[in-house]
């Protein structure tokens, strides 16, 4: 989970990325500590409502993509359950290469995130396609986006599309709102440049 990887485990996580250990690490992202009732972790997004950020939480997400590039591991990649092919494809090859492989899965929690369960696949589609959640492969230090997010580089859907359907964003500020769309107009412009070659 996200609590066990981005903050109780990272240091594990770490060592074995760096170490060069042959093993396939998946992170399954809620953006909380779900397992003992939604308490804020480092992956909690800003605005949130957790039981421990009742007011939304005031800090940014914790990069943990970015920790983990830092570690240059053969493979690297983003899915989201929401598109299971995607995300079968991407353990297929992973399996398949030798040394240390790491994947970031976004799962969207009807509980948690309070919506209504039935819109888990929406929800997950909706934060591909307004940018928040970048599809990706990184294979020996080349990176290339994948699946619907080919489509979300060019064109978006704004961030409050999907932060407007869930509850726990009930209390996000006007100003919580542009900093989030920011924080994807610059990742979405980061990667994009890396993708292409010129970072």
């Amino acid at each position: 989970g996200d609590g066990g990887t981005i903050d109780i485990g990272i240091q594990a996580l770490s060592g074995a990325l760096e170490r060069g250990t042959d093993f396939l690490y998946i992170c399954y992202d809620n953006e909380a500590y779900s397992n003992t009732g939604m308490q804020r972790s480092g992956a909690t997004p800003l605005g949130a409502m957790t039981t421990t950020t009742p007011g939304g939480k005031k800090d940014h997400k914790k990069d943990l993509d970015a920790i983990v590039a830092a570690h240059n591991p053969v493979y690297q990649a983003t899915a989201c359950a929401a598109y299971p092919q995607d995300l079968f494809n991407k353990v297929e090859k992973a399996l398949t290469i030798p040394g240390p492989k790491f994947m970031h899965v976004l799962a969207p929690c009807p509980p948690g995130w309070r919506f209504p369960s039935e819109k888990t696949i929406e929800m997950g589609k909706l934060a591909v396609k307004s940018g928040l959640w970048v599809l990706y492969e990184r294979e020996n230090g080349k990176l290339t986006i994948t699946g619907a997010s080919k489509a979300a580089m060019k064109k978006r859907i704004p961030v409050e599309d999907y932060l407007s359907v869930q509850g726990r964003f009930r209390k996000i500020t006007a100003e919580e709102t542009a900093e989030v769309q920011k924080t994807v107009e610059d990742t979405i412009a980061r990667l994009q440049r890396e993708a292409d070659g010129i970072c």
